[in-house]
Formats: C-alpha cells, sequence, structure tokens
C-alpha cells in the first residue's frame, strides 16, 4: 500500500491531501497566498504565490505524516478553472494572473458575441462568451496591454502552471482546457474557428492531455524542496468542479452533486455533450475520458447567507441563525429574497443583477430574513435544475457538498424546492480527493476513475424532500421567477449610481 497525493490550486489557497491507495484520507495541509484587486471588478494573482504555496503544501502534508518519498505512488492536481497565467519564451510570468471571478472583460464578451455567429460557438465550446472564461482575458491583454502581448508564449491555467513546475513539461488537461473558449469541447482539440476568427495563434496553447494521463514526472530540483521523490509520477488533474465530481461519485449519468460554497454549483455527469440555448449554463469535459458534464453557476450561495449574517453583526453563529429560522414557515411569511450580490451566471448571465428582499414588511424579523435567504439560493439552484432537465438529465438525487451542506435545514429546503433527494456522502474533502483518485490511475494503483471513486465514495445518508413544504415551495418559485424579468430594467438602472 502507497500514497496518493492531491493537490487543490484554489482561489485563497493550495491544498494537499494524502489519501492512502486503499481509499482512506490520512489528512491534509492548506497553505493560504493573497489576492488582489487593483482595480473594482478586477481580481488577480501572482502565480509565483501559488507555486510557493504549492511547495509548502506538499512539503508540509510530507514532513506531517512522516511519509516516505518512495511510498508515494502519484500526484494529481486540481485548479480555479478559466484564470489565465501568462509565460515568456523563458517561461517566465508576464503579469499577475487575471482569475475566474474578474469582470474586467465585459466588452470582449460582446466582441466575441458580434464576430463569431452565435450557432458556431455553441457547437464548438459549447458554451457562452461570459467574463470569468479565458479568452475574453487573452483579448482583455491584446487590447489594453499590447506589450505584454507581445512577449505572450504560452497561456496556462493555475493547475497546469503548478504541474509544470513540478515537471518541467507544459501541457493543458482537457476538462481544464474546455472552460477556456478556445478548445472543441466534443473533439478535445484545439478550435481553428475560434482562433482564427480571433487572430490567436495557435503556439501559444500547449499540447492537451487526459485528466488521469501521466503528463510528467517530479524533477530532481523539485524533489529537494518539496520531500517527494526523482520521478513520482504526475497526471494531468482536473477542473475544480470536475474534480470534485470524481471526489464525490458523480461519474456515471444520472448522478449530480450541488456544492454550497460562497457560490452555489449544480453539476450532472452526462455520457454524451447536450446543447441547450437557453439560460448560461456550462457544458466541459469530465476526468473520464470520452465523457462530460453539464454545470450551473450561481454566484452567491453560501455568500449571501454570510452576507446577512455580518449585517447583523456576527452575533449568532450561522447554526443559531438556521435554528431560528426552522421555526419559521416555509415561504417565511411571506418575504422572498433573490440571490444576486454579486451578478448572477445562471440562469440569466447578468453581471447588474443585484440582491432583492421582496414583500418585506415591519412584521419580518432576522430569522424570517434568514429563511428566506436559504429559500432563494435554494430556487437559485432550481432554476439549474430545470436547464439540467431540458438538455435530458433524469437524475433523482443530488450529492451535497460544501460548507453550507452541514446544515440540515438548508438542506431540507433545497429537497423540497427541487424535488430531488440529498444524499450526503461519507467523505468531502471536495476537488482534492478527485485529484488524488486521478493520480491512483494514472498510477496503476486503481482500474479506472469510475472504479476508484465509486470504491471510495459511499452514500450515508439520504434528506427526502417535505412533501408539505414542496407544496409551498412549487407556488412561491413561480413568484420567485418572475421577480427578476419584472426587476431587470431597474437592476440596470440601479448600476449606474453604484
Amino acid at each position: 500500500m502507497g500514497y496518493l497525493i492531491g493537490l487543490d490550486i484554489g482561489t485563497s489557497a493550495v491544498k494537499a491531501l494524502l489519501l492512502k491507495s486503499n481509499g482512506s484520507v490520512v489528512g491534509s495541509v492548506t497553505e493560504e497566498y493573497p489576492l488582489f484587486s487593483p482595480r473594482p471588478g478586477w481580481s488577480e494573482q501572482n502565480p509565483e504565490d501559488m507555486w510557493k504555496a504549492s511547495v509548502d503544501a506538499i512539503r508540509g502534508v510530507m514532513t506531517k505524516y512522516s511519509v516516505s518519498p518512495d511510498s508515494v505512488l502519484g500526484l494529481g492536481l486540481s485548479g480555479q478553472m478559466h484564470s489565465s497565467v501568462f509565460l515568456d519564451e523563458q517561461y517566465e510570468v508576464i503579469r499577475p494572473a487575471i482569475l475566474w471571478n474578474d469582470v474586467r472583460t465585459s466588452a470582449q464578451c460582446r466582441f466575441i458575441e458580434q464576430t463569431v455567429d452565435p450557432e458556431t460557438l455553441l457547437e464548438e465550446v459549447c458554451n457562452p462568451a461570459l467574463e470569468g472564461f479565458t479568452l475574453p482575458k487573452l483579448l482583455w491583454l491584446r487590447e489594453h496591454e499590447p506589450e505584454n502581448y507581445q512577449k505572450l508564449r504560452w497561456l496556462v491555467l493555475p493547475k497546469d502552471y503548478v504541474r509544470f513546475r513540478l515537471t518541467g513539461n507544459i501541457a493543458m488537461e482537457v476538462s481544464d482546457a474546455a472552460g477556456m473558449l478556445m478548445m472543441n469541447v466534443r473533439s478535445q482539440v484545439w478550435s481553428k474557428p475560434i482562433l482564427e476568427s480571433f487572430d490567436i495563434p495557435d503556439y501559444i496553447l500547449p499540447p492537451i492531455v487526459g485528466s488521469s494521463e501521466v503528463a510528467g514526472t517530479i524533477t530532481p530540483e523539485v524533489a529537494n524542496v518539496t520531500g517527494l521523490k526523482v520521478g513520482t509520477p504526475v497526471v494531468g488533474g482536473g477542473a475544480d468542479n470536475a474534480c470534485g465530481a470524481v471526489g464525490s461519485g458523480v461519474v456515471i449519468p444520472g448522478r449530480g452533486m450541488v456544492s454550497l460554497g460562497t457560490s452555489g454549483v449544480l453539476l450532472a455527469h452526462l455520457a454524451e455533450p447536450k446543447l441547450i440555448t437557453s439560460g448560461t449554463v456550462h457544458m466541459f469535459n469530465s476526468c473520464l475520458p470520452g465523457e462530460f458534464y453539464m454545470m450551473g453557476v450561481m454566484l452567491s450561495a453560501g455568500l449571501s447567507l454570510n452576507w446577512l449574517r455580518s449585517q447583523f453583526g456576527n452575533e449568532k453563529s450561522y447554526a443559531q441563525m438556521t435554528e431560528e429560522a426552522a421555526a419559521v414557515p416555509p415561504a417565511s411569511r411571506g418575504l422572498v429574497f433573490l440571490p444576486y450580490l454579486t451578478g448572477e451566471r445562471t440562469p440569466h448571465g447578468d453581471a447588474n443583477a443585484r440582491g432583492s428582499f421582496v414583500g418585506l414588511s415591519a412584521t419580518h424579523g432576522q430569522a424570517e430574513m434568514t429563511r428566506a435567504v436559504l429559500e432563494g439560493v435554494a430556487f437559485g439552484l432550481c432554476d439549474s435544475v430545470e436547464l439540467l432537465r431540458s438538455a435530458g438529465w433524469n437524475g433523482t438525487s443530488l450529492r451535497a457538498l460544501g460548507g453550507g451542506a452541514r446544515s440540515p435545514l438548508w438542506k431540507e429546503i433545497i429537497a423540497s424546492a427541487t424535488g430531488l433527494v440529498l444524499e450526503e456522502i461519507n467523505i468531502d474533502e471536495g476537488p482534492a480527493l478527485g485529484a488524488a483518485i486521478l493520480a491512483g490511475v494514472g498510477s496503476g494503483a486503481y482500474a479506472s476513475v469510475l472504479q476508484a471513486s465509486d470504491s471510495i465514495i459511499k452514500v450515508e445518508r439520504a434528506v427526502e424532500p417535505n412533501k408539505e413544504w414542496m407544496k409551498v415551495y412549487v407556488e412561491l418559485y413561480q413568484v420567485y421567477k418572475d421577480l427578476y424579468p419584472a426587476l431587470k430594467n431597474s437592476f440596470d438602472r440601479l448600476v449606474t449610481f453604484a
């Protein structure tokens, strides 16, 4: 028996998870690094900070658990999607990475829409042009920092940059490449029609590798600073949500997961790509060869509850807030919350959308507002369920992950609003676990991603929809859906005063 390491390069920290090859989690080490916002709406990080945190996290987990270098069978990586790392001919970083949550590229998104026929865009990359994606960031660089664009030789994403530093080999892993708006998702090659439409040279895009494919091995220099053995295999890894799916057992058609972190993600595994033209949903390659997943994203899930708590001075814990909200009947005594505190992606794709309490009266207090927030986030997830259903997903349950999934009340509300059973699994380690599983497949410890994931991840408990609440939520959801179109023009006008 040996060990596998999953390295998750997130937006605020790197997490190194140690997994025994028998499927038991030993533990993890997390190293934080800063995020910079030089202007409103801008979000950047220094790739060197990502690298140093990765080294420290690997060395930390090796030291903390007294791991012999010879016992590490392989390492896999997961990382934040879309964020762009620009390198020159000497593989040096040209400027800070522009992150997935940076919204400076609205003009470039409109340019993409005006340049490429919508059907062609959907046919090639299976996704709409959104500010978070990588292609708009590249176009922004060319327009606003031409001197840096002239230096550009390689464009990679965070985890692929860290893998390059680990191995000396530069490559792009397929599930992450799918989120750049430059790869044909079906054929898994860089899209000539897209690159030619914007006069982008294909040489800046590295070769595409599979998620569990060995993409390089640990170099002597890296071995010296991390404690790993020279020649330890490093696999392609996966995008954060793709690895999260592997780490939660969402690896066959019909299965789905809901992740309640700062944002809210609803993801369903698909054997074949399904294209829909309504709503802002994503279609990407999964970590299983030749298979896919569809995903809806709401930007302010846990953030909404965090925001509400901060408005009351953080006087109560989340557990206290939800305990009080549990005493409030469904529909929060006629109060509805729109969870668009930072705009919204699915289903509206509207950066100007704003959060709103509708129906607020003098009879409402903190408990009603808390329940309204929980219900509003649940309805936001319902929007994604409806879109996934229209694409042919026929699942009956969702595996619940993330900090928000610790709330029994929130899970029951979501189950009742969506009509889906929420399943609790035995391990909730997120993308880092998925990355470790991929390392196990690439190193030969496991026969396949499906075999490994299903042998490690087990459902321990199910939260059924509350039938009485369902009756209320069917009607309340229609009220919720009517509010956005009624308020959209007001949202657009209010942004001018911000």
